[in-house]
């Protein structure tokens, strides 16, 4: 897996203080993503090389993987590792400063393989070709919920008969004894990586109305109720879950 031993250490919340609603993902943010990822998400180099062999058994030869919300491209890396040679890889982010770290990234490694980075908010049409995979880790929470739906929808219609969606997002428990535990067992998750009280409080307030989690079902019936016809979860800890929803071939 893709580690860089020299990322910055991420700080930003306890020298940013931020409302609610203050979280993007501009040069700040951009500066310690990788460091955010990796001490905020549980699982988050597994659950990258979980996405790149499903991604390797999908991938048709001679078509076009998807990583929609690519940030700074380190799932490229590992998807390299697992496609096809001649498969092209297109990422797409709203986020110039994310993109502008990962084409650093990517020159840095030497990356060759054909590859297209794109800035375009998700909330927009966007245009999918010859797709036989797409990604959207830890993406779909960011869209707001009006556009989720349109959104399935263009990446189904996208999508080669027998390709496949590889998400992954945080989510809610139904349930709000389970929620709360759920929650707490995820504090103390970014407690044990160094996060402090205040810098978890205030990280919490600014996600705010931006990260939007629904339910797992509710996952799963925007799936199947917009072009998939099976899907099923591939990662669970707590309130994160991976699903591989296919389209009917």
């Amino acid at each position: 897996m893709d580690r860089d031993e020299t990322r910055e250490k991420d700080r930003l919340f306890r020298d940013l203080p931020m409302g609610p609603g203050g979280f993007d993902f501009g040069p700040a943010t951009a500066r310690v993503f990788d460091d955010m990822l990796a001490r905020s998400v549980p699982c988050y180099d597994e659950i990258q090389r979980m996405v790149a062999e499903i991604a390797g058994d999908f991938a048709a030869p001679g078509s076009t993987v998807y990583d929609l919300g690519c940030a700074t491209c380190s799932a490229f890396l590992s998807l390299d590792r697992t496609l096809p040679g001649d498969v092209r890889l297109v990422g797409i982010d709203a986020s110039p400063a994310m993109l502008e770290k990962g084409r650093a990234r990517l020159q840095a490694a030497g990356f060759s393989r054909p590859h297209e980075l794109r800035c375009h908010d998700l909330n927009q049409a966007f245009p999918l070709l010859d797709a036989s995979v797409v990604i959207m880790n830890l993406t779909l929470q960011f869209i707001r919920p009006l556009h989720r739906q349109a959104v399935i929808r263009r990446i189904a219609a996208g999508l080669r008969e027998g390709g496949c969606l590889i998400l992954v997002e945080k989510v809610l428990s139904p349930h709000s004894l389970l929620n709360n535990l759920f929650s707490k067992y995820h504090y103390a998750f970014k407690r044990r990586n160094g996060y402090d009280e205040l810098e978890i409080t205030r990280k919490r307030e600014a996600l705010e109305n931006v990260l939007i989690p629904y339910h797992a079902r509710e996952n799963e019936t925007l799936l199947l109720s917009n072009g998939f016809a099976c899907c099923e979860s591939f990662f669970r800890w707590y309130n994160f879950c991976g699903w591989l929803a296919v389209k009917e071939s």
